[in-house]
């Protein structure tokens, strides 16, 4: 843990006020996944786009249960903020567990899916997570591993819900509702 905190420490002597408002804000459309919720409600009004808004979707539910119900839980990491509390915060100390970043895991579960339905469209929300994953080492409420894991966890669970409705989308189960909605 000794590297995590040098590199955390590190990343406090960036600090000015102008990037530590570029910060809170990128931190902030990561807060509840709300940033992702509003990609894939945006998305359902294009037909080009459902399957993908569907699948952020069912992303981000996995992510709640896995690592908010269950990994941050079996973990119980302590944030680098609990452990140094004489940095000064930016914002409110949060009162999760800090393995794994869920701002990271939910980010990446939502971008890698866009990515793995729109490539194009996947990179920019890549990058959109990825910044939102800095910010939260930036404001010293993440370890770098719970970054790492954060985006690990997200890769994992997008893969999964891919391909996991790709199967969906080509079953005969699928096809048969698909059907019944068209002849109506």
């Amino acid at each position: 843990m000794n590297w995590e905190f040098s590199f955390l420490y590190l990343l406090q002597e960036l600090h000015n006020p102008v990037l530590d408002k570029i910060m809170l804000f990128i931190t902030s459309l990561g807060n509840g996944g709300l940033f992702w919720i509003g990609v894939a409600v945006l998305m359902v009004f294009f037909k080009k786009y459902r399957k993908c808004a569907f699948s952020i979707g069912i992303a981000l539910i996995l992510m709640e249960l896995i690592g908010n119900g269950i990994v941050k839980e079996l973990v119980m990491r302590d944030r680098p903020c609990w452990i140094d509390p004489t940095v000064e915060l930016l914002l409110k100390a949060p009162s999760s567990y800090s393995f794994p970043s869920g701002h990271t895991f939910a980010g990446f579960a939502a971008s890698v899916t866009i990515f793995l339905n729109h490539k194009k469209e996947g990179i920019a929300a890549i990058v959109v997570a990825a910044l939102i994953a800095f910010s939260r080492m930036y404001l010293f409420v993440h370890f770098p591993t719970d970054i790492l894991g954060g985006i690990l966890f997200g890769i994992g669970v997008a893969l999964l819900v891919y391909f996991g409705m790709t199967k969906l989308l080509a079953s005969a189960f699928w096809n048969k509702i698909t059907q019944k909605k068209n002849a109506a």
